[in-house]
């Protein structure tokens, strides 16, 4: 009976060093899920496996970093690759919880959207916050943010995300400030009251938003006649049948990117995804199952013209677009991030 016993225990620890040695060849690549994970799959995940031969094990996570450094500082890494947004890009690769890629095993930097290419992260792909509204509420377009502003022409309220990040740089755009202004201007004293000055105007009129899906559902109902809002948000709203559209006049992009947490025994796995996953091609089947862009450049000639209008990345989207600057608000999130909210509060 106990020769029975040991014999069991034999096998199951003879199972476990093989699951041990298999899980040992997996990849593991942690996103953000949903929408963009399933597109992701299509495009990456899945001709990957087949390419390589490599299993790709597919994970979910909401951003958390301490997650990651608890990881690292343990030295017990078990994620490869791992989706991040720019502010975690620019927090992580401080730190020290990101490696610090090297690109040559990437592909070529110039190839690339200007901004996708950071020291420790490759853009994934570009993202939009955009002017977005209801086409069945509204029977003369808006042109652009200094419409938004304009409450006698086009009454009703509007919707922005609750922050300064993004909301102020609108703000500048509104007054008349050049994108490429934007954020020098915002770099004085004078510039941060110019802007919230000129949300003053606007402030009684305001409804605020806080997740990415409230934007078309404020405006499908009527709540506002025209919002801030991600661009991928209204494109499913539209395939749903709803009349939105975007104003791509004044859009703000950024990335997410793709990283590899610092001390991962897959590194050279790792970036042989990130350089599959970065290739033109594949790029292409991505946007294709959503409407975001791709940081390759040489993937938009790949795309069909019907495929471009609801793009970032799309020539005639991105040419009076504002690139969302990191480093900008690396330094400056938490003073103004302070004085929005106590300014939103009054």
């Amino acid at each position: 009976m106990r020769m029975a016993v040991k014999q069991k225990f034999m096998m199951l620890g003879a199972a476990l060093a093989l699951a041990g040695a298999a899980s040992a060849k997996d990849l593991t690549v942690i996103s953000y899920g949903g929408a963009n994970k399933d597109a992701q799959a299509k495009a990456y995940y899945a001709p990957f496996q087949k390419s390589t031969g490599l299993k790709l094990v597919s994970g979910e996570y909401n951003g958390e970093m301490a997650k990651l450094k608890a990881m690292v500082d343990t030295k017990s890494v078990s994620w490869d690759v791992l989706e991040v947004e720019s502010p975690e890009l620019v927090r992580g690769c401080d730190e020290g919880l990101l490696e610090r890629l090297d690109y040559a095993r990437i592909g070529n930097k110039a190839d690339f959207v200007p901004g996708a290419a950071q020291p420790c992260g490759i853009g994934i792909f570009v993202w939009s916050t955009a002017l977005a509204y209801n086409a069945d509420k509204l029977k003369t377009a808006p042109a652009g943010w200094k419409d938004f502003w304009d409450v006698k022409k086009f009454p009703g309220k509007r919707g922005l995300r609750k922050g300064a990040k993004g909301t102020l740089e609108i703000a500048l755009l509104a007054d008349g400030v050049a994108a490429k202004d934007v954020y020098p201007a915002l770099g004085t004293a004078a510039g941060v009251d110019r802007a919230f000055k000129k949300l003053d105007q606007i402030k009684p009129y305001l409804q605020w938003w806080e997740a990415g899906a409230q934007p078309p559902q404020y405006l499908a109902s009527g709540d506002v006649v025209m919002s801030s809002a991600f661009n991928g948000r209204i494109a499913v709203a539209r395939k749903e049948g709803k009349n939105l559209k975007v104003v791509w006049n004044g859009n703000l992009y950024d990335f997410d990117y793709w990283s590899i947490p610092k001390g991962t025994p897959k590194r050279d796995q790792a970036y042989q995804f990130i350089a599959f996953a970065s290739k033109p091609e594949n790029q292409k089947v991505y946007s294709q199952n959503i409407a975001y862009g791709p940081s390759n450049k040489r993937a938009i000639p790949l795309l069909d013209k019907s495929e471009l209008p609801d793009l970032p990345t799309a020539p005639q989207n991105i040419k009076d677009a504002l690139k969302i600057n990191l480093e900008f608000w690396a330094d400056h999130a938490e003073s103004l991030e302070q004085r929005f909210n106590a300014w939103a509060a009054k």
